[in-house]
């Protein structure tokens, strides 16, 4: 990325390339509308190499270019000779822009060059290209060959209803400015009817038939590929739930780095959820245990959601039980927290593999 014709960057043919080999992108994003492009395409760099070089330097460049016309190389008459003088000989004026026009290019690019320097701020290596090409390539290369422990997170919560997977997103995405993606709640979008659902229920259709896999990763990708997320990142929860969906997961072009599996036992996720009610005046939740209701008059109107019953709950468990184990076999590099313990002590123990590679 630079000053005319000068963007550094990767990509390859087709996606599967792409994830398989790696990719370099040359020539774009030339302002911020293309940076937002490519990340809801799902194109987003490890390593930005952004060359500068003042003006001056850049038109005397432009004069002096040379083209081999068998090999289609490029030189510059004072720069970049070649050694072969049977290349000497053969080399061909280039065709470029005229001086109005590459000054006109270059007050556009500095324009844009701030919104490109925000956009990749942390995976941005400034070259000075005024300087031979040797050096410039060195140290290019010394820079993409690093890896960085800080990666823009997407992360996903698996863990049984009760495990706190919805009170953790929240608290990760308030401190972190991540964006909180609850599956259950996009999905009431879908559904024909989502009142009472909670974020962790899946929602059905008006015939009685579950929201598909299908529809689900719909509105999931439709949602990912939002600039918000792009930018920020994103934790989700309610997805996956069994072994093909995240199986999907993988498969999409939004695969998270990291994957968190919060572990607590049924005794706990079944306090949790059996003893909680609502006020349907204030909206308020109240637990018997961790947060009684204040008076007596609140208490009276509680009312306890109909997935938090303890024969639902207890069916939820063992469901998710079977299907956990093949979700792990999918992600065998996911990370286990305790979620017995206090929310402050699963978010520190979240929070120290965050950015760890």
């Amino acid at each position: 990325m630079g000053h005319h014709r000068s963007e550094v960057l990767m990509v390859g043919p087709d996606r599967e390339m792409m994830q398989g080999q790696g990719w370099v992108l040359e020539g774009i994003p030339q302002s911020s509308l293309q940076v937002l492009q490519l990340q809801r395409a799902g194109i987003i760099p490890e390593h930005v190499v952004m060359l500068e070089a003042p003006d001056d330097v850049l038109l005397q460049r432009s004069r002096g270019k040379l083209i081999d016309p068998i090999t289609g190389d490029v030189y510059h008459q004072i720069f970049v000779r070649p050694n072969d003088e049977t290349i000497t000989r053969r080399l061909e004026w280039g065709q470029g822009l005229s001086e109005e026009q590459l000054l006109a290019e270059l007050q556009c690019y500095r324009c844009e060059v701030t919104g490109l320097r925000s956009a990749y701020q942390h995976v941005l290596k400034v070259v000075d290209g005024d300087q031979p090409p040797a050096d410039v390539y060195q140290q290019a290369l010394t820079f993409i060959r690093t890896r960085f422990q800080i990666r823009t997170p997407r992360i996903v919560l698996v863990g049984p209803p009760g495990s706190g997977k919805s009170h953790l997103a929240r608290l990760v995405s308030e401190k972190y400015k991540l964006v909180d993606v609850s599956c259950g709640l996009l999905l009431r979008s879908v559904a024909a009817d989502g009142s009472g659902a909670g974020p962790e229920i899946q929602p059905y259709l008006d015939d009685g038939r579950p929201v598909p896999d299908s529809l689900l990763l719909q509105v999931l990708e439709d949602r990912l590929s939002q600039v918000d997320c792009c930018c920020r990142g994103w934790i989700l929860h309610g997805f996956p739930c069994d072994l093909q969906q995240a199986r999907s997961l993988q498969k999409s072009q939004y695969q998270p780095n990291r994957v968190f599996f919060l572990e607590a036992t049924d005794e706990v996720c079944l306090e949790r959820l059996s003893l909680r009610a609502t006020d349907p005046v204030s909206g308020q939740r109240y637990h018997s245990v961790t947060r009684p209701a204040p008076n007596i008059e609140i208490q009276t109107r509680l009312q306890t959601a109909p997935e938090d019953g303890t024969e639902t709950v207890t069916r939820r468990l063992k469901q998710f039980r079977i299907r956990s184990a093949a979700m792990m076999s999918v992600y065998p590099d996911a990370v286990h927290l305790d979620a017995d313990l206090d929310p402050r002590s699963v978010i520190e123990a979240l929070e120290s593999r965050l950015y760890t590679n």
